[in-house]
């Protein structure tokens, strides 16, 4: 494994190897307005949810490496402290793109990157119309990271508003993630978007206290075959099948066939075992995959 000391890097260099690593980063679409009611709009990948109460966005304007010179952005917030900021759908990625573009002070990105203004409820800065999701926020706090090129500068928005489209929500209520259709920053030009292929579950272990893995029998940790995604699905669960029902598993006719085929070589007979329990835990049957397992 290659070791890299940061210092050893230029900053454009670390920089691009921290974008591509730190990825995909939610993008920010961020509006804002001077002093003077000259409106702004550009996008930060430097963005994340960071509290839900109070409800906090923070977002990061970085100094241009080549110059050092700030954005329009950090000069409006600091003009005027309220920000608008939206989710990208892959509707408007093109036209994000396009707002990006560093525009003489002044320029009104809507209106390059052909999007219609909507006036906010509660703050002076427009919203973006055709955004799917929008934050009227209160700057509360920016901190300043440093004077060098690449620096961040921390804005820390409070959310006072949400509007959102309701197509992107489910039966339930909730956001549905492929009607969001959210975009993400990799490094360089890459981006990214969810596909129904792309999305899985985990479940979370909130509610329950996982056995861990450093409580899978020694041979099955020691799996040629399970994947360390594998080993942590079955270490959360809280406690294993008993010995009846392993014993009941062991007498169905699946398995009796196996035992059959398999009784002169033990080697084949783990082997199996463990692909079989791998495409269940794949499948998301983790109980059965542990009575598989624990066959002997």
């Amino acid at each position: 494994m290659k070791t890299i000391q940061p210092k050893d890097l230029s900053t454009p260099e670390l920089q691009a190897l921290l974008q591509g690593a730190v990825a995909p980063r939610p993008i920010a679409f961020v509006s804002s307005i001077n002093g003077a009611g000259a409106v702004n709009l550009s996008p930060f990948s430097f963005f994340n949810l960071f509290s839900a109460n109070p409800p906090i966005l923070v977002f990061s304007p970085s100094r241009r490496v080549r110059d050092k010179s700030t954005k329009h952005t950090l000069e409006n917030v600091l003009e005027v402290p309220e920000v608008v900021i939206h989710v990208v759908g892959h509707s408007l990625v093109e036209q994000m793109s396009l707002a990006s573009t560093e525009y003489g002070k002044g320029v009104n990105e809507f209106v390059k990157a052909g999007l219609t203004e909507v006036p906010s409820n509660l703050v002076s800065p427009p919203r973006v119309k055709e955004a799917p999701l929008a934050f009227e926020c209160r700057v509360n706090q920016v901190i300043s990271l440093g004077e060098e090129g690449g620096a961040g500068n921390l804005v820390i928005c409070e959310v006072l508003q949400i509007h959102l489209d309701e197509r992107i929500l489910d039966a339930s209520g909730a956001i549905a993630p492929l009607k969001l259709d959210p975009v993400a920053r990799l490094g360089g030009n890459w981006y990214t978007k969810i596909t129904p292929e792309s999305l899985f579950q985990i479940p979370k272990p909130l509610t329950t206290l996982g056995i861990g893995v450093d409580q899978i029998p020694l041979e099955i940790r020691l799996s040629s075959v399970l994947t360390g995604n594998n080993l942590g699905r079955l270490g959360n669960v809280e406690q294993l099948p008993d010995l009846e029902e392993i014993a009941a598993f062991g007498q169905t006719p699946e398995v009796l066939e196996l035992k059959k085929r398999f009784q002169r070589d033990p080697e084949s007979w783990i082997d199996h075992l463990h692909r079989w329990a791998q495409q269940e835990l794949e499948s998301g049957e983790v109980e059965l995959a542990w009575k598989i397992l624990l066959q002997k």
